[in-house]
């Protein structure tokens, strides 16, 4: 399993056995969905991949008023093995990743000097708006559940808190011509 969304099954499901809407709304509640894309046919498609390998298994289904009847999930002895074993792995291994935006960074010069300065400036905005929104459900996920539960969040502030850093800082170097832009020959 290399899907990130299965960690987060396996990570909920840690903590106790529950259904996948739970598990998406506990996600989202507190802000994962940022971390893990969850869609509901993603996530049951996550859930049945995990059961084939035996890591999670269906503990019971229940049926509450005229609501369709739900599986609850529970984990494996297998299951947690292998989640410790991926999130060790992970934590120690630094691995490869690529970012969108550090691909179109690469190519920053094809906007011009004020095309550049003005989709920073734009991106910085939204990096803004991001990082309040990040804060807020940070704070809100901590009246919920432990720190321990939440430090991703902590982590991805600090990220965005460090790119938010780095696009005022090219601004400021494309708007006083510090970062000059070469003649294009024509």
């Amino acid at each position: 399993m290399k899907n990130p969304l299965g960690m987060a099954v396996l990570g909920l499901l840690m903590e106790s056995p529950l259904h996948p809407h739970a598990m998406a709304a506990t996600l989202r509640e507190r802000g994962m969905d940022r971390s893990f894309k969850v869609t509901t046919g993603s996530l049951y498609d996550v859930v049945r991949a995990l059961m084939r390998e035996g890591w999670i298994e269906a503990r019971e289904t229940v049926k509450v008023g005229a609501r369709p009847e739900r599986t609850i999930y529970g984990l494996t002895a297998v299951g947690r093995e292998e989640f410790t074993r991926w999130v060790d792995r992970l934590v120690r291994e630094p691995q490869p990743e690529f970012p969108k935006f550090l691909s179109a960074v690469s190519y920053l010069g094809a906007l011009g000097p004020s095309g550049a300065a003005e989709a920073l400036r734009e991106r910085a905005e939204r990096l803004r708006a991001s990082l309040e929104e990040m804060r807020g459900s940070h704070r809100a996920a901590l009246e919920q559940v432990p720190r321990l539960f939440v430090v991703e969040v902590e982590y991805a502030v600090r990220l965005a808190e460090a790119e938010l850093g780095w696009v005022e800082e090219i601004i400021g170097d494309v708007e006083s011509g510090r970062l000059a832009w070469p003649e294009v020959p024509r």
